[in-house]
């Protein structure tokens, strides 16, 4: 019996054996040995089987030096882009995808830094922390996934994005006080873009429009606006046209009540230096 990668739904997996069976195809041609490809580029024999058999979802570096030691002309190197789309958890893969067709990204987060404003230490505390846990390849897997969306900041032409975070979002020092530096660095660094803004919802505030939870509204390309949110273990992708009109009024108080860009900024570089 196989065992597919984390979070592999049929689609993903069909994807990886295929690409499996094209390096053994393509091995075979060349009378080399899985120990010899291996040693060939750098990899364990392990490594080898399980990405043959389509266990494992191939680097970006084992697909390109597998094409050049195996000689396959770009055959094997050219699969990358699938291999990247595989080698998510679907609901990774179908957000992403709804991200990247935004013009427009509105979120809400009260409970930790929304995800693609969060650093590649961040994002792995935060899946290291889980319980019950992941395994150290889930844990890669995932947080490849999460930085993967934050591409969506070079696009062009460059959706726009808000976001309102909770105070309690800065001052929570998950995974430390060094880490939590980096996190607002980056939030700064993030938030003097032109084409982004964030807003920071006060702890004091008395009237609070989000007290029901995090979520977010993606307006995308072709006018449609859906909305996203994911507690625990549901994630719930919101079509229905009352509901995302409820999500927009709610979104708009939220905004109304938050510190505004200019003044959440100023409001980082202060929670950044008390953890000096």
């Amino acid at each position: 019996m196989s065992v597919e990668p984390y979070g592999a739904d049929e689609e993903s997996a069909a994807v990886l054996r295929t690409v499996g069976r094209v390096i053994k195809m393509c091995r075979e041609r060349e009378g080399m040995t899985q120990a010899g490809l291996a040693t060939a580029i750098r990899y364990s024999e392990e490594q080898v089987s399980s990405v043959e058999r389509g266990r494992r979802a191939p680097a970006e570096e084992f697909l390109e030096a597998a094409d050049r030691v195996l000689e396959a002309g770009g055959l094997i190197a050219g699969l990358k882009k699938e291999v990247a789309n595989a080698r998510f958890p679907k609901k990774v893969r179908d957000h992403a995808k709804l991200e990247s067709e935004a013009v427009e990204l509105c979120a809400y987060a009260n409970s930790v830094v929304h995800g693609l404003l969060q650093t590649e230490e961040y994002a792995r505390n935060l899946y290291v922390m889980r319980r019950p846990p992941f395994s150290e390849e889930q844990v890669d897997e995932l947080v490849e996934g999460r930085l993967a969306r934050q591409k969506i900041f070079d696009q062009q032409p460059a959706p726009v994005f808000n976001f309102v975070q909770e105070e309690v979002t800065l001052r929570r020092p998950l995974g430390g006080r060094m880490l939590m530096r980096k996190q607002l660095e980056h939030l700064l660094e993030i938030g003097h873009r032109r084409n982004v803004e964030i807003q920071v919802m006060p702890t004091d505030r008395e009237d609070h429009a989000g007290i029901d939870g995090s979520f977010q509204l993606l307006r995308l390309k072709e006018g449609v606006t859906v909305a996203h949110n994911e507690v625990q273990l549901t994630s719930r992708l919101i079509s229905h046209v009352k509901e995302i009109q409820i999500c927009e009024v709610r979104y708009g108080a939220i905004r109304a009540q938050a510190l505004t860009p200019r003044e959440s900024l100023a409001f980082i570089e202060k929670v950044l230096g008390e953890t000096r």
